[in-house]
């Protein structure tokens, strides 16, 4: 009885031990990304190490990159297909989305090859490109199918966001790429009352353009 006491013991010990060793290798990786760590992280992947956890504050290592940021660790990351590139932060923001707002191109593209998504329900990474104007970012994702009427969960929709904080061309693409400027939020405002609030001149200017021709077309019946 003894003996088979002594084997329990054992092997209750190597697994405390065992545990406790994987809990360290998690919190190395978390460390490693803070970092900008790229070996380390690599390293503790290729070990075995879920690359995604969460930490503390429900951040995967790869939004911890992000966040810092830490660029070549960025770039390790998003390569393994392990990784899940769409793992959202607290506030539901995804890679695709963070990349989208700071106009990283590069990182944008290398999302959208692991197959990043392009829609989600609420905020976007269309809505979140065309609050800074990055034209570039806005038209991939346009060409990715981005839904272009995509509606916040307050009713936004990415025109209202590019005419109140973006820029004129932001608008001018979306309303080209048939965005619809009729669309109101909860608080019943357009785009154009984005802009007006903005005091955005040059977006004013085209969505009021945008206004006046729907308001002249007729209706079905009488062309």
């Amino acid at each position: 009885m003894k003996k088979y006491f002594n084997i329990f013991a054992q092997v209750a010990v190597t697994l405390a031990l065992s545990s406790n060793a994987f809990a360290d290798a998690q919190l190395d990786l978390f460390r490693a990304a803070r970092a900008d760590n790229p070996s380390g992280v690599k390293s503790l992947i290729e070990r075995g190490v879920n690359p995604n956890l969460r930490d503390e504050h429900g951040q995967t290592a790869l939004l911890v990159a992000m966040r810092e940021p830490s660029p070549r660790v960025i770039d390790v990351m998003v390569a393994p297909p392990r990784v899940d590139v769409d793992a959202a932060n607290s506030k539901d923001e995804t890679p695709l989305m963070m990349a989208a707002l700071k106009g990283q191109q590069d990182l944008v593209d290398k999302l959208l090859a692991r197959d990043a998504s392009v829609n989600k329900p609420g905020w976007t990474p269309l809505h979140y490109a065309a609050t800074n104007g990055h034209i570039s970012i806005m038209k991939v994702l346009l060409d990715k199918y981005a839904f272009i009427d995509a509606q916040s969960p307050n009713g936004t929709t990415p025109l209202m966001m590019a005419a109140g904080y973006g820029s004129a061309e932001a608008v001018k693409l979306l309303i080209d790429e048939g965005a619809d400027q009729g669309m109101k939020n909860q608080q019943g405002m357009t785009a154009l009352d984005f802009a007006k609030r903005a005091n955005k001149g040059d977006s004013i200017e085209l969505l009021s353009r945008g206004q006046a021709a729907a308001k002249k077309k007729p209706s079905d019946g009488k062309w």
